[in-house]
């Protein structure tokens, strides 16, 4: 429709778009919302009312000393908090999962034995593992969004934006000496730039064992009451100038500019709260009809072919040690989102979002048919549903093919059979090598047994359930081994060159590109990816380029409703945000289930020693039964004591929030964030303040683990420990 350019520009013209800019002082919504730091200063007396103790300006400010400085991005997808002058990180035992399972091995099992420095000579290098920090955030949308005509197409306007935002980047960057990535907000209604910097020698400090980090495995992944140590500790390493460096031996712990104090004297019920950290994503403003494509599709497909392919490889892990070793993080990670999309589906059900949202976009529709001064919103609902009703069955296939036919590890593994084929036909100083490591690195944590057997399990449900999207060669291979899936699993993995590291090494030194073209996993891997460039992403690259203007009008336009009487927190991108509430209790089963503490004597009673997943390591249930707690004790049952191990509050939180610092009404360091209960997972898509809880390790847990279990009681020392 040709209104929709002029929507935009009437937003400038009108000002409406620079009141969304600022947009309006927050209401008492205390526990939803995740709020830019730069932003606080709108939410200073609410938060205030609500129990903070401190002044906004602690922890954001424009002259670099806000408590920002003491929160990092862990790696890609986790958060962390600074603990001491010397550079020591906290954060989550499954956010260094991957990084310790590339420094294990058989000899050096650290998911046993676990893993404590007792000096800094021991800490162990993480190759590729880094640390960043945000030292600024600014709004740049008057730079970025200026004089841009209604007669613009869509990618034109894109194209402008995009020159811009590179430009300002590199500005800012020659400028200030950091990093900086511009980023849009409120689907593109806002652009803020994030000044940041990265370090790049972080080395493994402490690491507890699994019976502690992952206590309680997938049974109580997302769920309440839980009884895990979920933490592990890495230190920052910078060059002599104080600034990020590769690993040098000669380089010395960082000093940063900020750290947490850690509290002792622990919390109660109704106490405030706070959650600093890196959300991934939420989408808690997308229109009903984009809502169904995530609970009439995505979500149940991967939770189908995702539990075909953890019962896989839970057989293999039980069965053999080294399996366990290679596929522990991989499957960690596979299992997460597998279980929270379950409790989202149910959460979203339950609570009938689709129906509140339809309700809300009946309202919408019926004040923008009578809204004059926004013309071109009444159409924009009609063209979201059109929009998203166009992208259902390519959607669907979408989901097939990479959950089932990619999921294969084999055939995923085709774009590195390209780069061995490119690196043969153009080759490039050092190329070659680069394949090499790459391939060695895969085949550290892959089993070529275990995936023969997911791909006799996913490619029949593949065909089943995506038969329009099945390449003819598939339907050869098949059949040429007379329909039996498993006959047909042998014949690929017996005989493709990428099955084994051996058959591997030998092809590579054969230079044989026809062997590689001939090879029966790059063939399917070959079929399936032309399927998906011809009849899925082509669909699905259309889909994206007309619900993107649809968004960001929406956006705009509900913003302009509603402002007056709710505050905007604009949707999760993975950068600094803070949320604020109360620790807070539930009850999932009932109210005699209600709670908002657990302690080591739960974890004690669930002991299984049979069980991986719930088998207390030894120690522990040693320093249990001599009550040997130190300082970290607290009174349970009037006459005993025990050790606080987790805790809940209301906290607004995401993906990427994992290892977030939990402070308290005076910005102290009370606990790390780790999970959400299973009743609230749908948080990502809808906030019900009635069951959506964080949860986190009670910081006095992990000081108790560090000091009487690790025997590292040295790292207390450099920590600022407050009553």
């Amino acid at each position: 429709m040709t209104g929709f350019q002029g929507f935009r520009n009437l937003f400038l013209k009108t000002g409406i778009l620079a009141l969304m800019v600022g947009f309006c002082a927050p209401f008492s919504s205390a526990k939803e919302g995740m709020w830019l730091p730069p932003k606080l200063k709108l939410h200073a007396n609410d938060m205030r009312a609500e129990g903070l103790e401190i002044p906004v300006d602690q922890l954001y400010n424009a002259n670099g000393t806000g408590l920002n400085n003491a929160v990092v991005l862990f790696g890609r997808g986790c958060t962390g908090e600074i603990i001491s002058a010397q550079g020591l990180v906290l954060t989550n035992h499954h956010c260094g999962y991957g990084s310790v399972q590339r420094l294990s091995s058989m000899q050096n099992d650290y998911f046993a034995a676990g893993f404590w420095a007792k000096k800094k000579s021991e800490e162990l290098p993480c190759p590729g593992l880094t640390v960043t920090f945000v030292r600024k955030m600014e709004n740049v949308t008057d730079k970025i969004t200026y004089d841009l005509p209604d007669t613009l197409s869509e990618s034109s306007r894109n194209e402008v934006i995009n020159i811009r935002v590179h430009a300002l980047e590199k500005g800012y960057k020659l400028s200030t000496g950091l990093d900086a990535s511009i980023k849009p907000f409120y689907e593109g209604n806002q652009y803020w730039v994030i000044l940041t910097e990265t370090y790049r020698d972080i080395r493994l400090v402490g690491f507890p064992p699994n019976g502690i980090g992952t206590f309680g495995g997938d049974t109580d992944n997302w769920m309440w009451p839980r009884h895990t140590g979920d933490f592990s500790l890495f230190r920052v390493y910078a060059g002599t100038d104080g600034k990020p460096a590769d690993y040098n031996k000669d380089n010395k712990p960082y000093q940063p500019k900020q750290f947490f104090s850690i509290s002792t004297s622990g919390y109660k019920e109704g106490d405030f709260a706070m959650v600093y950290g890196f959300p991934a994503i939420t989408r808690e403003y997308i229109s009903q009809s984009q809502l169904r494509l995530i609970t009439d599709i995505q979500d149940p497909i991967r939770i189908e072919l995702r539990t075909k392919k953890l019962d896989v490889w839970n057989q293999a892990m039980k069965a053999d040690r080294d399996v366990f070793l290679k596929y522990t993080s991989k499957r960690a990670g596979l299992a997460n989102g597998w279980k929270k999309w379950q409790g989202e589906l149910r959460g979203l059900r339950l609570n009938k979002v689709a129906d509140k949202k339809e309700e809300q976009e009946f309202a919408f529709q019926a004040w923008a048919n009578s809204e004059s001064s926004l013309p071109y919103a009444r159409y924009l609902l009609p063209e979201i549903q059109a929009t998203t009703s166009a992208v259902r069955q390519a959607l669907r296939a979408e989901e097939y093919i990479r959950e089932g036919a990619l999921g294969i590890e084999l055939i995923a593994q085709g774009p590195a059979m390209e780069k061995l084929l490119e690196a043969w036909r153009k080759p490039k100083p050092d190329e070659l090598k680069k394949v090499h490591d790459a391939w060695v690195g895969f085949y550290k944590n892959y089993d070529p047994a275990t995936d023969e057997k997911l791909f006799s399990v996913l490619m029949p449900a593949f065909f089943e359930d995506a038969p329009h999207y099945v390449p003819a060669e598939f339907y050869f291979g098949l059949r040429a081994n007379n329909g039996d899936y498993v006959r047909w699993a042998r014949h690929v993995f017996g005989t493709s060159a990428f099955s084994s590291e051996a058959r591997f090494n030998a092809l590579l030194a054969s230079a044989d590109s026809n062997r590689l073209l001939a090879d029966p996993a790059w063939q399917l891997y070959h079929a399936i990816e032309n399927i998906r460039k011809q009849q899925v992403l082509p669909v699905l690259a259309d889909y994206a380029r007309r619900i993107q203007p649809l968004n960001r009008l929406y956006m705009a336009a509900q913003l302009a409703k509603d402002s007056a009487q709710r505050a905007f927190f604009p949707d999760a991108n993975f950068s600094l945000r803070l949320s604020y509430g109360h620790i807070k209790g539930i009850d999932p089963d009932g109210p005699a289930g209600y709670s908002w503490q657990t302690n080591l004597n739960g974890v004690i009673a669930k002991d299984q020693p049979s069980v991986e997943e719930f088998r207390v390591p030894e120690k522990l249930k040693l320093l249990y039964e001599k009550k040997d707690y130190g300082r970290w004790s607290i009174p349970y049952h009037d006459t005993d004591r025990t050790v606080p191990v987790a805790f809940l509050a209301d906290l607004h939180t995401s993906g990427g929030n994992s290892g977030s610092p939990v402070l308290n009404a005076k910005g102290q360091l009370i606990g790390t964030n780790f999970d959400r209960v299973w009743e609230g997972t749908m948080s990502d898509l809808y906030f019900d303040p009635s069951v959506c809880r964080n949860i986190s390790v009670d910081i006095r847990y992990t000081l108790f683990i560090i000091e009487k279990f690790g025997g590292a009681g040295w790292l207390l020392k450099e920590m600022n420990l407050v009553k």
